[in-house]
């Protein structure tokens, strides 16, 4: 297998001829940063990304929907035919999840190339559960780069588990797929990524599509105090996390949440805010948003999204002072520890849930448990986003696999 990872390799960086992009000075972007944020682009297109790009800016974010969008244009399909004769000799499902991964690493490189910036390039979904894949696939992807590539590692148990033994192994880790700041308090004490996230936007939507709210509010809060937890946190400890407020849906958010450590900007969220706010920005992670609430929200537990309760911060440092060896053992010693709702047992019907759903969960199904404090919105919308992103895996291995089948 030694042998087929070094070809693999050598394939990915074969003929990369991208021709390096040098970003102007921008004050606008500039007076952003010294807020204290670093400046990403969320995108995989690497033409969007070029006509965004800035000398403030040093970073790209990709995931499995990003992927499968640039994947579904047809550019890397001849890419695929010859990927298939380096996989030959592996059975269809290890050639299909093989290419995948060299689809990942290719268009990592691109960018990375063209941008000259940090990629953030994200695992196969099927390793979402699998600490030993997560390690095995983390450190080919960093080897591939180890300069330029963070390896994204979604949040599970065995996610945290996996994601702590890459960085001890000095792999660099964004740590994805959080709402909250009780989640991102264990993602920084277990797995002390070098990032971790809150994907704000999807928070406002379930407020919305749930209405429990007119959706203001309760991203930026979240996103607030998540900044904090974890800036406490990482001021204690000999390594640094910082929290990146993933993905930006409206361009005035730019202003609200200026000053965290890290913004992922779609480019049209990025080309919004350059023509349409003033650039005079100053720090705002201290400020105390209003929330929006409706009646409806009254047992939602909507303020899991931004409170930390003892019980969390118990099973923080208890999960710290010896991290489990397998995912089981994580979530008994959260139940244990009174945190049943964030790691919940679902039945095969609520698992499907979970998938039909789509990217916002519908509220009215899991109000019960919701109440009996069995499972909360944050881990809620974690299991969404999870779902998701194993769909558009699915829709891109499905094009490998009519591409070599």
């Amino acid at each position: 297998m030694a042998d087929l990872n070094t070809k693999i390799s050598d394939f990915v960086w074969k003929n990369l001829s991208e021709k390096h992009v040098n970003g102007k000075k921008d004050k606008f972007w500039e007076s952003l940063c010294k807020t204290g944020t670093e400046l990403w682009l969320d995108t995989g297109g690497i033409e969007e990304a070029e006509a965004n790009w800035s000398a403030e800016m040093s970073a790209l974010t990709t995931n499995n929907t990003l992927l499968n969008n640039e994947i579904q244009k047809g550019i890397y399909d001849v890419f695929i035919s010859e990927a298939k004769s380096i996989v030959r000799d592996l059975p269809l499902q290890e050639k299909v999840k093989e290419i995948a991964f060299i689809l990942n690493a290719r268009h990592g490189l691109r960018l990375a190339s063209k941008f000259g910036g940090l990629v953030s390039v994200e695992l196969h979904t099927d390793t979402s559960h699998d600490i030993k894949a997560i390690e095995y696939y983390g450190k080919r992807l960093h080897e591939i780069c180890p300069e330029q590539f963070i390896v994204k590692v979604p949040y599970t148990a065995e996610g945290l588990i996996g994601a702590r033994r890459l960085r001890d192994a000095g792999v660099r880790i964004n740590f994805t797929i959080e709402f909250s700041a009780r989640e991102n308090v264990l993602v920084t004490r277990v797995a002390r990524p070098d990032y971790l996230n809150v994907f704000l936007g999807r928070i406002g939507a379930f407020m919305i599509n749930n209405k429990l709210g007119d959706g203001s509010g309760a991203g930026e809060v979240a996103v607030i105090s998540s900044q904090n937890w974890v800036t406490g946190l990482s001021a204690k400890n000999p390594w640094q996390t910082k929290l990146i407020a993933a993905s930006l849906r409206n361009y005035n958010q730019l202003e609200l949440l200026a000053g965290t450590d890290v913004f992922t900007m779609p480019p049209k969220v990025a080309a919004a805010g350059r023509r349409s706010l003033t650039g005079k920005f100053k720090s705002r992670t201290h400020e105390n948003y209003a929330v929006s609430m409706y009646p409806s929200a009254k047992e939602a537990h909507i303020e899991k999204f931004w409170t930390v309760s003892d019980n969390v911060l118990n099973l923080a440092e208890r999960l710290a002072s010896k991290v489990p060896a397998t995912g089981a053992e994580l979530i008994h010693i959260a139940h244990e520890e009174g945190c049943e709702d964030m790691f919940p047992s679902l039945t095969k019907e609520e698992k499907a849930f979970i998938a039909s759903d789509g990217k916002i969960p519908v509220y009215s199904r899991w109000e019960k448990k919701i109440k009996e404090n069995k499972i909360a919105p944050d881990t809620l919308l974690t299991l969404a986003g999870l779902a998701s992103f194993t769909t558009d895996q699915k829709l891109l291995d499905d094009r490998i696999m009519g591409i070599i089948a």
